[in-house]
Parts: structure tokens; C-alpha cells; sequence
């Protein structure tokens, strides 16, 4: 016989704490972070033990260790903004899911510090009110200057 947890449910899985209203909230919020370029406040949002695995594949486990790349990143990479398309969320197994269009100056070859905009989609897994996981994907075409041009990597 299982017993349950009386702090955190079945199998000692805390339920959400949250319902979808409010995540879709917490998620537009998290988003202002990213656009006021609030290094500080976006990583409030994760879990100690998150793993991020990034549009190019890259994987990073470890909030402290993902602060240090990003901070990298934030100083490299100013002026982008990022506008929310579309959000999912699944309270009962954590999990949303959000589309997005990117605009910052561009990086692809030829086309440096041209308006891009780029759309992905990011996935999120939560466990104890924190992001454990996210999972950043990209299409692999981009709006350059109204232009749709092919990611250099996709040549």
C-alpha cells in the first residue's frame, strides 16, 4: 500500500500550486523580466537543479552555472525584446508551453546588427513552484530587414 504525502500529495509529487490563469500571468511577467533585461529576476524563476537545452542543442544543467552564461549573454546581446504569441499549460503535470517572435539585432553572417525577428517556442517543466526544465526551439528561417532568410547553420 502507498501511502500519501498530506504536504505534497500522491507518490510525494507536490501538486501545482497554481492555476492556469495565474501561470499564464507568472509566464507574461517572467517575459517583462527578459524585455527590461532583468538578469536577476529571470533566474528567480528557476529551480537550483534546472537544465536548459537551447535552440542549437546546447545543454546547461545547473541555475548557477546557467546565470554565468546567460549574464555573458545579456551583456552581448542588448537590445532584444521578446513578444508572447500564444500560451499552453498543463496544471496537472506542471508543464506550459509559449510561442514567441524575438527582435534584436542580428547575428547571422552578412546581415550583422540588421532588425530580426525570430519565432521558437519554449517548454517549461515546474517543480516546486520553479522552472526544473526549459526547452528553447527555433524555426530555422528569420524575418531580416521583412526578409525571410535561412539560419546560417541551416545552409
Amino acid at each position: 500500500m502507498t501511502r500519501q504525502n498530506p504536504r505534497t500529495g500522491n507518490n510525494g509529487i507536490r501538486p501545482c500550486v497554481y492555476n492556469s490563469k495565474e501561470i499564464r500571468k507568472k509566464i507574461r511577467s517572467w517575459i517583462d523580466a527578459w524585455n527590461r533585461h532583468d538578469l536577476d529576476e529571470v533566474m528567480a524563476w528557476f529551480h537550483d537543479d534546472t537544465e536548459f537545452i537551447h535552440w542549437d542543442g546546447n545543454y546547461i544543467r545547473g541555475k548557477s552555472i546557467l546565470n554565468k552564461i546567460w549574464k555573458i549573454w545579456f551583456q552581448n546581446h542588448g537590445n532584444f525584446r521578446f513578444d508572447i504569441q500564444d500560451i499552453i499549460v498543463d496544471t496537472e503535470s506542471r508543464k506550459a508551453s509559449f510561442s514567441w517572435i524575438l527582435h534584436w539585432p542580428s547575428r547571422e553572417p552578412g546581415f550583422e546588427g540588421e532588425k530580426e525577428s525570430r519565432e521558437g517556442v519554449d517548454i517549461l517543466h515546474f517543480q516546486e513552484g520553479k522552472i526544473i526544465s526549459k526547452q528553447t526551439f527555433t524555426k530555422t528561417s528569420l524575418l531580416i530587414d521583412g526578409k525571410k532568410i535561412w539560419m546560417h547553420t541551416c545552409k
